[in-house]
């Protein structure tokens, strides 16, 4: 439930930020999260999708989440929802996004999904990393810049969320890595795409959410896709015919997908770890 005093403060800023009386008629409560609050608001100038939490205890997220919205959508690659304003209230920080009516997905939804990814990996970087921190999920995550995707991988992603875990496997780890991954340039990548971040919208397009963006490795997402229930194959179909993927890409999904399994562990822990160790003991 939005307070009065939220709901007054949002049409305040509002009326200000689109120069003209905003009004909220209706709230409803959206399911599907469980890190933040998330509302459909149904205004005088349409509809909008509020997220809101605990300002001390995730600093920064919705400014991160912002920014990478808009870096995705500066690509002009992918559908992602417009940022409509960022703000604080009281002990809360909020971001009030575009809403993205849920649609019937169009004929070839799995195929322009995938050639869509495709597109937005080919905006290629000369650095991995990200010139700013953000979070996956309610996980704070190190984007801390490089030249080289193992050392990347190894320290900013394994190692920055489970070092505890990685640390036994470590030495085999730096000496094995190299002869799993191909060498590409950076890609800007989705960085936690899995079913629960994309669905069609308007028209039954894909649009992509939630994201955890970097520049990384493109089998990052590709394997991400795969971990929880997998996406059909018209969208790898359709991604490997606009942008092959090199080689092996079978035998790498494990691999990739070390760091997905990781946050869960901090967040879950139980079967997880199981899976993260048969992971690493295979390695």
């Amino acid at each position: 439930m939005i307070s009065a005093g939220f709901i007054k403060h949002l049409e305040n800023v509002l009326t200000t930020d689109f120069g003209q009386v905003f009004r909220i008629l209706r709230t409803s409560a959206v399911s599907g999260g469980c890190i933040n609050h998330a509302h459909k608001l149904e205004t005088t100038t349409g509809n909008f999708f509020l997220k809101y939490n605990s300002k001390a205890r995730y600093p920064g997220m919705f400014e991160a989440e912002a920014k990478g919205l808009q870096i995705l959508k500066s690509t002009n690659t992918i559908h992602v929802p417009d940022v409509i304003h960022l703000g604080d209230f009281q002990a809360f920080s909020f971001i009030l996004l575009e809403f993205i009516e849920f649609d019937k997905p169009a004929m070839n939804y799995w195929e322009q999904a995938g050639m869509q990814l495709a597109n937005l990996h080919r905006c290629t970087s000369t650095l991995f990393g990200l010139d700013h921190n953000n979070y996956i999920g309610s996980i704070p995550q190190s984007n801390k810049q490089g030249k080289y995707w193992i050392d990347f991988f190894l320290e900013e992603r394994l190692m920055a969320i489970g070092a505890e875990i990685v640390n036994p496997f470590k030495d085999k780890l730096e000496k094995g890595l190299e002869k799993y991954f191909p060498v590409e340039k950076p890609s800007l990548i989705h960085g936690d795409l899995w079913s629960g971040n994309i669905m069609p919208g308007a028209g039954g397009e894909a649009f992509f959410y939630d994201p955890a963006i970097y520049y990384g490795h493109r089998e990052m997402d590709l394997s991400m896709t795969r971990l929880f229930g997998g996406f059909p194959n018209e969208f790898y179909e359709a991604y490997n015919s606009s942008y092959p993927l090199q080689p092996g890409f079978q035998e790498r999904i494990d691999l990739y997908n070390l760091y997905p399994l990781l946050v869960h562990v901090k967040l879950f822990g139980g079967s997880y770890l199981e899976q993260a160790l048969g992971i690493l003991k295979r390695l």
